[in-house]
């Protein structure tokens, strides 16, 4: 291509090339120092998230030590984020994986839109690039206005993808541009100057073999234009600091810390029966929640987030989700035990109701004495855990039918569990990685000790095992110098024995309940074992003996944490990876993106899957992607449940002379499948009154590929959180002349009353009945209303009075006012709120009619002299962003001071330039890839 932008205009060919579309590339890169999608995103969001933790640092007058540029880690934000000077082990685990989630959401643009020139900035499709990012800013700001801050990530993804590909794509880097964009996060402005396009390039793109030959992309370092690479991806990264700063501006300070996912403490989740002879559970899990309310308020490990969903029969619901612990406080006080004459109760239905409304990685609490009225959710519910990786524990009270009965303090005869009820929880429970707790109601208040201990923060799991079949066994873990506070878990039958050997050599058995290893308490058929690891690092071993099952875990607290996922390679000029949902294949390969938290300087050396037997192990294949990413492969993995386990060093002690060796396990386990379950997305977001169709196809496979002579008949659920109505086939027929395959589709009635922000949650699964094979895909959908608000509030200046001395001597002796009027316009959604972004003086609103008929918020502000400046972030109903400023006038003459002046008012859009363009510019046509 020419070299000068006027030339260039002169020469551009128009070509449209039906086909794929190239962007940055998504999730990893074999090129050299090539910059994908993920680091862009990860970058902008430490970034950004550094700048907030600074200026709330100095409003509140602390100290804020990091140097912030675009080589920050998670560890350094959030150490720097911590008010906390403790020592206390610090998690990473909800921030890091809140940032995969945008990047996971940023790559899937590429398999759901690959062929979308809006969602790439490719065919001059600027006013709809710019469309689809409007959308997407107002369905994340609705998220959090709702407190759906894992939507809300996912969302922001999304955008970022679109944002980041318009300076692979067009020539804005080319024209010389040093900065963003402004205009396509603002659809207030005019887009301008708008031209044709040039050829993307790339071996895909047979136009750029023509007159004028090359391509405009830089989405590599290796592209057409690859010398620009870096420079399209910096500003890229600028574009996308820019676009959460807007975000930051909308919806404050401390929610969008909540939406980046800084936080060191998980959700507190409790899943409740109400039914009548559960008045003393009721009683246990408020006494418990207050408790840790109380002991955790206003600290580093205070829950991220309340969850409270209550069930009976034939209700349960609504989710109670909120970032308020009094609102929680109010509404578990509020629970009263009533109703449910008969045994069983939907407590399935209340558990997917928590998994669809809580984070990944979430440890999630059922009580109930009953057992479940809707099992047929079991598919869904396993769906849902390994698809979030919650954690399930049940607390579950007179279990036993032969245990004596006693009335609830309201009279009323509990309901007892039998064993056949009870598996279908303990299976749950073990699938996730969770506990079946099983004890009396008198007993429930020993047992409740486990969910403070879920809550302590950076708890990992060193161990954990689930033996279906009793008998003597051994287990060894590995106990390193980065873990603190260890405490072991043993559930089954009351006969059960067990010791406990440290790695120097002293042991502990089942009836010492106070020993050298550990305190040992026992209730129902847990026993829990604080343990003393004091100068014991290495391995230890516990022993135990039962002739019915149990379960066997250990954790701590420590840093070095794991954080894995499934991930799958798809086809195309990059050939990159993206998130895989539902099962692996048995006796396919599999791949996981495994992230390693807590430490800059670990080095993996093991990571395994391995079946609770151990009996078959597989090594998985290790390549170091940075920031303590590894890509773990491994091949022909059979048929199996397994847990993922990694061993490693980590040289970052410097009391030692060898590297310091640890072990961590995953809590839910992969289980493999023979059956395939791919749904066709076209888009994640739906209108309210809309009808949604969602084709799938079924397949089965042997040893991980398509079995062409397999037949047969496969059940088939369809389940949505939000009971939207939905229409789908309940089983496929999968015929010996259709090469293993099936197709269906679910068609979801969105209702007209949706509300924008909200998500459903769409599981289908599919079942081969005779085998007990099962897989699934887990969809997410945000509701998302048309934009039809799109201006910024105005700022009205309001006749300057007097003025401040221009000596700063008198500066404290007087007062300056600051008065603007504040309007949204006729046809706005209204002034929403009114801050501070900058001064120390006194904030005062109120509302008048204006002479259009619209409302006008008036605001007044008065502060010292001393302080001449103020900078008001003024939102509207739909979260457009306006900020106004407002300067002190001062006296050019040194006379004695007036006590009261008023200001100049000026605007500015989230304390940024606007750039107008003075070139025309270009975009590559309709073959634009990933940038990944």
């Amino acid at each position: 291509m020419p070299a000068s932008p006027t030339v260039m205009f002169l020469m551009v060919v128009v070509l449209l090339l039906p086909g794929l579309i190239y962007s940055f590339q998504p999730i990893f890169s074999s090129k050299g120092d090539t910059v994908t999608h993920r680091h862009i995103t990860e970058r902008a969001v430490l970034r950004k998230t550094a700048e907030v933790c600074r200026d709330i640092a100095a409003s509140e007058g602390r100290d804020f030590s990091l140097t912030i540029d675009d080589n920050l880690s998670a560890e350094e934000v959030q150490t720097a984020c911590s008010r906390s000077s403790s020592s206390s082990a610090l998690s990473t685990i909800v921030f890091r994986t809140s940032i995969a989630t945008m990047y996971f959401s940023n790559a899937l643009v590429d398999v759901v839109s690959a062929l979308s020139e809006v969602h790439h900035f490719d065919d001059e499709t600027f006013q709809g690039g710019r469309d689809v990012i409007t959308r997407g800013v107002s369905a994340v700001k609705d998220n959090v206005r709702l407190e759906n801050f894992v939507a809300g990530r996912s969302a922001l993804g999304e955008i970022f993808h679109t944002l980041q590909d318009f300076y692979s794509h067009s020539n804005w880097v080319e024209l010389g541009k040093n900065s963003p964009y402004s205009s396509l996060i603002r659809p207030d402005q005019p887009l301008e100057n708008l031209a044709g396009k040039c050829s993307h390039g790339g071996s895909f793109d047979k136009t750029s073999k023509q007159e004028p030959t090359g391509g405009i992309n830089k989405d590599t370092i290796g592209s057409s234009h690859g010398s620009l690479h870096h420079k399209a991806a910096d500003l890229a990264m600028d574009a996308t600091v820019e676009l959460l700063e807007d975000i930051r501006l909308a919806v404050g300070e401390k929610n969008f810390l909540r939406l980046m996912g800084l936080s060191q403490s998980s959700v507190l989740c409790f899943v409740i029966d109400t039914t009548g002879s559960m008045a003393d559970d009721i009683a246990e899990a408020k006494r418990v929640s207050f408790e840790i309310i109380e002991k955790k308020r206003g600290t580093e490990q205070e829950p991220s987030a309340y969850i409270l969903v209550p069930f009976n029969d034939p209700d349960f619901g609504p989710v109670i989700m909120t970032t308020d612990a009094d609102i929680f406080k109010g509404n578990i006080d509020e629970l009263t035990a009533r109703g449910g004459g008969d045994n069983p109760e939907m407590s399935l239905s209340g558990l997917q109701l928590a998994l669809t409304a809580a984070p990944s990685y979430s440890e999630v609490f059922v009580f109930t004495d009953a057992p479940a009225k809707d099992a047929h959710l079991k598919s869904t519910i396993i769906a849902l855990i390994e698809s979030t990786k919650s954690v399930v524990t049940f607390m579950l009270t007179d279990v036993t039918a032969s245990r004596r009965r006693r009335r609830s303090a309201q009279g009323v005869m509990p309901r007892v569990i039998n064993q056949l009820d009870t598996q279908l929880y303990r299976d749950l429970a073990q699938i996730s990685g969770g506990q079946s707790i099983e004890v009396t109601k008198l007993d429930l208040s020993q047992a409740t000790s486990v969910i403070e201990d879920s809550l302590a923060s950076a708890v990992v799991t060193v161990f954990q095992v689930v033996k279906n079949i009793g008998g003597p066994e051994e287990f060894t873990f590995t106990v390193d110098d980065t873990l603190r506070n260890m405490t072991a878990y043993i559930t089954g039958a009351p006969l059960l024995t067990f010791n406990i050997t440290s790695s120097t050599g002293v042991s502990q058995v089942h009836t010492e309940t106070s020993g050298p290893l550990a305190s040992i308490t026992a209730v129902g058929n847990l026993r829990r074992l604080s343990l003393n690891t004091i100068n014991q690092t290495g391995l230890w071993k516990i022993s135990v003996d039962s002739t019915s099952p149990y379960s066997v875990k250990v954790t701590g607290q420590s840093s070095v944490n794991l954080i894995f996922n499934l991930v799958e390679r798809h086809e195309g000029a990059h050939g990159d990876f993206s998130l895989k949902e539902g099962r692996p294949l048995s006796g396919g390969n599999m791949s996981l993106l495994v992230t390693v938290t807590g430490s800059d300087t670990v080095k993996l050396t093991e990571v395994t899957l391995f079946d609770s037997s151990e009996s078959t192990v597989v090594n998985g294949s290790l390549q170091p992607m940075g920031s303590g990413n590894f890509l773990v492969t491994f091949s022909d993995v059979p048929a199996g449940d397994y847990t993922v386990r990694l061993r490693g060093e980590d040289s970052s002690s410097t009391s030692r002379t060898v590297p310091n060796t640890f072990q961590r396990q995953a809590s839910t386990g992969i289980k493999t499948s023979s059956i395939s379950v791919l749904a066709q997305v076209t888009t994640t977001n739906v209108e309210p009154g809309s009808n949604v169709s969602i084709p799938f196809t079924i397949t089965i496979t042997t040893n991980g590929v398509v079995s062409n002579s397999s037949n047969g008949i496969l059940t088939v659920r369809v389940n949505n959180d939000r009971n939207f109505d939905s229409t789908s086939p309940s089983s496929v027929t999968i015929a010996a002349d259709s090469e293993g395959t099936a197709n269906g589709t679910v068609t979801l009635m969105v209702p007209a009353a949706a509300a924008s922000g909200t998500v459903v949650t769409l599981t289908i699964t599919a079942e081969n009945a005779s085998t007990g094979d099962i897989n699934f895909t887990v969809l997410r959908f945000a509701v998302s209303s048309k934009v039809t608000d799109v201006t910024r509030p105005e700022c009205q200046e309001v006749t300057p009075s007097t003025i401040c001395p221009s000596s700063l001597l008198f500066c404290s002796s007087s007062e300056w006012n600051f008065t603007t009027n504040l309007t949204d316009g006729i046809n706005g959604t209204g002034i929403e709120s009114v801050s501070i972004r900058q001064g120390n003086g006194t904030l005062n609103t109120s509302t008048v009619a204006g002479s259009g008929g619209e409302n006008v918020t008036v605001a007044t502000y008065s502060a010292s002299c001393c302080s001449p400046t103020v900078e008001l972030i003024v939102v509207d109903g739909v979260g457009n962003v306006r900020v106004c400023v407002g300067q002190a006038r001062q006296s050019t003459t040194p006379t004695t001071p007036v006590p009261v002046t008023t200001a100049i008012v000026s605007t500015t859009s989230n304390g940024g330039n606007t750039c107008s363009m003075s070139h025309f510019f270009w975009f590559s046509i309709s073959i634009s890839l990933l940038w990944k």
